[in-house]
């Protein structure tokens, strides 16, 4: 496709989305006329003039929306990105453009842009825009899976890495890609690069005349960075000086585990790796729940809570609350609070017990602890002791699901770098341990769960593992 009709598809598109706003509102109107007071009748509604100031209103706001639609780049290259990505970008873009035509209503006056209103045009906006993008997506397949607007891509590099991306964009016919082959040096893997079935079409030192000779719409740079990064800034600016779009696969350093994005810092283009939770609206919304739960809880359990303290206070002497120094968020020390189950000196008495530990690892725990008290046995069986650990979730130390918080001796503890890796999501009252067994599991294996809930984190699955806690601690299973 020529960059000419590329430009005027792509005003096409900016001028589409613009009118389905546009259709939104006036459809928003016209639902919600027969309800009005104001209006009776739709023949009365058309026959209502326009004022002058209320036509500049409304056109400063559809500027405003076209450029909140260029702001989240709906309107760059999505080839290579992900369906659910654009559609978010897309609730994003009609949430902001709603939000502030409820807001411009609120300060100029508006008596037409009621909260209903405000409601039902961001759900009739939302659900044309995204109708659009989903037939959009789906005629651009079909588009390319028949051979048309198809870009031309040539690769640099035959190693394994490159490989596996030519064979991951033959295998999707619908993001429109032509590989035109393969540019790089002969060297002892040509083997393999040989049995692929792919043409070497040029070496690096002749990449100049092949770009001059070619069609070439963009260029993946998939060289070894360490040996070959002098031929790689030479053909980054090469395709810069000619205007060619390149892209550089951003594993670098063979990671296995970490997401990859790109940010911008004043110009400076940073590649992020994290293999934790990243941050987003899911991480907002989580914290969002942590709160409101825990502040309902609270509130809700405020009788229980207050029975185990007078209960505590009655039964044994000392403080009611056990508080402890943990390790949380990247190692960051908090203190953690829990009702007090043992005698008031337990902490002291730590190291005439300690050979009689009876899991594996760092931890100590013992079914018959001599410490405990009788009620403190009755808290830890269901789990009240754990209640006023709401309290670090209001405060935002802990979440409600996510790792246990581990004493700073466990930590001290630790033999393999791998398992620090919970630390780098905030640590939880429940967990995948908590409803896998608790104590009557190996350290290991308890390690495990906590990274394998980390690399599959989802809202789901905390609210998956929630539902799972209630019977796990009305059996009081693995209490200890």
């Amino acid at each position: 496709m020529s960059n000419l009709r590329r430009k005027i598809l792509l005003n096409v598109f900016k001028l589409f989305d613009v009118t389905v706003m546009v259709a939104a509102f006036g459809l928003t109107a016209l639902l919600l006329v027969s309800t009005s007071r104001a209006v009776s009748s739709f023949g009365e509604f058309f026959a209502m003039r326009v004022k002058v100031g209320n036509f500049l209103i409304f056109s400063g706001m559809v500027v405003v929306w076209h450029l909140i639609f260029s702001g989240f780049g709906l309107y760059a290259s999505r080839r290579l990105s992900r369906r659910t990505a654009e559609l978010l970008d897309v609730v994003k873009a009609t949430t902001l453009s709603t939000v502030l035509l409820g807001a411009s209503a609120l300060v100029l006056h508006i008596r037409m842009a009621t909260p209903k209103f405000v409601v039902v045009f961001w759900l009739m906006s939302s659900g044309l825009l995204l109708a659009s993008r989903v037939v959009l997506r789906w005629t651009l397949a079909q588009t390319r899976r028949h051979g048309r607007n198809l870009r031309d891509l040539l690769i640099v590099g035959s190693n394994s890495r490159s490989l596996a991306f030519a064979k991951n964009i033959e295998s999707r016919p619908e993001l429109g890609y032509r590989i035109l082959g393969f540019a790089d040096q002969e060297w002892e893997g040509a083997k393999e690069f040989a049995g692929s079935g792919h043409e070497r079409v040029c070496t690096l030192d002749e990449l100049p005349d092949f770009f001059r000779r070619n069609v070439v719409d963009e260029v993946l740079i998939a060289l070894p960075m360490r040996s070959f990064h002098d031929d790689a800034s030479r053909i980054a600016e090469l395709c810069e000086e000619q205007g060619i779009m390149f892209r550089v696969l951003p594993n670098l350093f063979d990671l296995k585990r970490s997401r990859s994005w790109t940010e911008e810092l004043e110009g400076q283009p940073l590649v992020t790796h994290h293999n934790g939770i990243s941050e987003g609206w899911q991480l907002m919304l989580k914290r969002a729940i942590d709160f409101t739960v825990a502040l309902v809880a609270l509130i809700v359990l405020s009788p229980v809570l207050a029975a185990a303290a007078i209960l505590i206070t009655l039964t044994s002497p000392g403080p009611v609350l056990f508080v402890q120094r943990r390790v949380g968020l990247h190692k960051r020390e908090f203190s953690v609070y829990k009702f007090r189950t043992m005698v008031a000196n337990a902490e002291q008495r730590m190291r005439e017990i300690e050979h009689l530990n009876e899991v594996s690892g760092p931890v100590f725990k013992i079914k018959h602890d001599p410490r405990i008290t009788p009620l403190g046995r009755f808290l830890r069986k269901t789990s009240i002791d754990e209640l006023p650990q709401l309290i670090n979730v209001l405060k935002g130390d802990m979440s409600l699901v996510g790792p246990r918080p581990l004493p700073l001796r466990d930590y001290e503890g630790f033999n393999e770098d791998w398992q620090r890796r919970r630390f780098s999501v905030r640590p939880g009252i429940t967990c995948l341990w908590q409803v896998s067994g608790r104590s009557s599991i190996p350290f290991e294996r308890w390690m495990e769960l906590d990274l394998e809930y980390i690399d599959g984190w989802s809202l789901w699955l905390d609210m998956r593992i929630l539902l799972q806690t209630i019977p796990a601690v009305l059996k009081g299973e693995g209490a200890a």
